[in-house]
């Protein structure tokens, strides 16, 4: 796709800082006439160790950092392109001496080009939309060469761009951290309110529990039913109705309000009235990728904090405690590592389609207290929970923010195409 003649003439965004209101329109030209582009180099995978220390350098590939080696092939602030695989197009700000793989290209900005406003320019260029190949989707230099772009003709308002949106990015990583704390914190306390493998008390107990007896081994099938999801035909989906939940409408900690909805009809729910979700039940996925903790994960667990939010679907199922289960308490135990190593040894598949039998998952052993006792251990997560959704939505309202900004510090109208 060649320029457009708007795109030709330049243009200006939407906010721009005082002191270059009047300095005229951006400029338009390839990538290639603002920066240099090349591939990293080649290192064997057995040179690459996972961990740091004081002799080894960063390694970055096409998805980012890989580990670490001997050797390094740059030194300074550079942005890199990942090239190759789903997320070539995904760029990185890289600063210090690090190896650049053959999977990674090296931008070096030309006179007249900022390095950290070209590397936010690249981020927006949303580079993967010029990949070729289905298999093994790939960015050659070549095209990226050809990409188009406008810049301050100015570096100094480049500068100030940058400067403002690293400033952001610092803060999201200030607010990153807290989050990460956060939840090295609740794991920490689980740790302890939870007894150890080969005990049967947790280290740490409330006062009133002390001296109380041992936890009781149970499995989940004692603890709580299950209702398998229903396989809803895709002709029977309208516009409007109540929501059917999939596996993609499954965030970290909640039902997606925000994913791509599909509905049944209002007047149908009567059929469906087993399927519904109720406030208190828990969603278990049946199938997904292999269960290592990503939103896609077979066996992952989401609580639902409220009724009525839609039914299930056949690659989900709900649990529904029995009485004298506290339904938060039941819900602690699924993510944690224990719970993930069960699941990695029962589901079936490959990599990206497992599956788990519901039998098999029903016989997940784990230690119960009192009624009580279990209430105490669930308000206490609950706070902490409370935290870290209040840390989350923070985070979440930073990215929005600069996602807003960068969209008013840019052209609203710019060049994502090739230039043949």
């Amino acid at each position: 796709m060649r320029m457009s003649e708007q795109e030709k003439k330049g243009l200006v965004p939407a906010l721009r800082f005082p002191e270059f209101r009047n300095g005229g329109e951006w400029e338009v030209k390839q990538l290639k006439h603002a920066c240099d582009m090349q591939a990293g180099k080649f290192v064997q995978a057995s040179e690459i160790q996972e961990r740091s220390n004081d002799n080894l350098y960063p390694c970055y590939g096409g998805n980012g950092l890989r580990g670490y080696t001997k050797t390094y092939t740059h030194e300074g602030t550079y942005s890199l392109i990942g090239r190759q695989g789903a997320l070539c197009g995904n760029v990185n700000l890289v600063s210090g001496r690090f190896h650049a793989t053959e999977h990674a290209v090296v931008t070096t900005p030309k006179a007249g080009a900022d390095t950290n406003w070209l590397f936010y320019k690249l981020v927006l260029l949303n580079l993967n939309q010029f990949a070729t190949g289905q298999a093994q989707p790939g960015l050659s230099v070549e095209n990226l060469e050809k990409v188009g772009i406008n810049l301050p003709r100015d570096i100094d308002e480049q500068q100030k761009i940058a400067n403002c949106l690293t400033s952001i990015d610092e803060l999201i990583t200030a607010q990153t951290q807290k989050l990460d704390a956060l939840k090295t914190h609740k794991k920490g306390l689980m740790q302890q309110l939870f007894p150890a493998e080969g005990e049967t008390v947790p280290k740490l107990r409330f006062p009133e529990f002390r001296g109380k007896g041992e936890w009781e081994l149970k499995e989940l099938g004692q603890l709580a039913t299950y209702t398998k999801g229903f396989a809803f035909k895709s002709q029977d989906y309208r516009s409007e109705g109540i929501r059917i939940i999939r596996v993609s409408d499954l965030g970290a900690e909640f039902i997606k309000p925000d994913s791509e909805k599909v509905f049944i009809a209002s007047e149908l729910a009567g059929d469906y009235e087993r399927y519904k979700l109720n406030k208190g039940e828990i969603i278990i996925t049946t199938v997904g990728s292999k269960p290592e903790l990503v939103d896609s994960a077979v066996g992952r667990g989401v609580f639902v904090h409220h009724s009525n939010e839609g039914f299930l679907n056949q690659n989900l199922l709900k649990l529904e405690v029995v009485a004298e289960v506290n339904s938060r308490f039941l819900f602690s135990n699924i993510n944690t590592t224990e719970y993930q190593e069960f699941i990695a040894s029962i589901s079936r598949g490959n990599a990206n389609q497992a599956n788990i039998a519901v039998k098999e998952l029903m016989k997940f052993e784990l230690k119960v207290p009192g009624p009580n006792e279990q209430q105490r251990i669930a308000n206490c997560l609950i706070s902490v929970d409370e935290l870290i959704t209040a840390q989350t939505q923070k985070l979440e309202a930073l990215k929005v923010h600069k996602k807003g900004l960068m969209q008013q510090l840019f052209p609203a109208v710019d060049d994502d195409g090739i230039d043949t």
